[in-house]
């Protein structure tokens, strides 16, 4: 146990780094779909998505795997703590699957064969914040509550509703 509170510390920062990335992103992506004519502006966006994802996020997203898996191992009576760890756990897999599903958008936008839209990508956008307030919570609270989950979840469904149906300056 004497190195765990070592491996917390660095297991948050790397949390950080990879949010930081699921945050950019996606705004990379809004600015892309944009300014798709401007063949200059994008290929220097192209840069910032790959390095976004290529050297912050990814290596970001694999120590903080690696180093929650070197917690349990640590202490494998987190596993007898209730249903928030499992919760958790469920919730950083969809993380995953949202950082792993921007490195496709990634390479359609690269090879320019994206067709989602600029507002898809603001939706998209939310994602990692509604599943980040869940996980730190359940962690902090150290419980997972039906009501606050549903919440969080209705909220964002909400708000990702009003940005796919706002209109566009060009529609008014």
């Amino acid at each position: 146990m004497e190195y765990y509170t070592w491996v917390l510390s660095f297991h948050i920062v790397a949390f950080m780094s990879w949010m930081s990335m699921l945050f950019y992103l996606p705004r990379l992506f809004v600015y892309h779909v944009e300014n798709n004519k401007s063949e200059e502006f994008v290929s220097i966006v192209k840069i910032q998505e790959y390095k976004l994802y290529a050297y912050i996020g990814n290596p970001a997203m694999y120590a903080a795997i690696i180093s929650g898996c070197t917690m349990l191992f640590l202490n494998p009576e987190l596993f007898n703590a209730g249903a928030w760890l499992y919760a958790k756990l469920i919730t950083v897999f969809l993380m995953i699957l949202y950082s792993l599903s921007l490195n496709y958008y990634r390479k359609q936008l690269k090879n320019n064969s994206c067709k989602k839209s600029s507002k898809f990508f603001r939706a998209y956008n939310e994602l990692p914040t509604a599943l980040a307030i869940l996980i730190v919570t359940y962690v902090i609270v150290k419980s997972v509550s039906i009501l606050f989950t549903s919440f969080i979840l209705l909220l964002f469904i909400f708000t990702i509703y009003k940005i796919m149906t706002k209109k566009d300056k060009n529609e008014l």
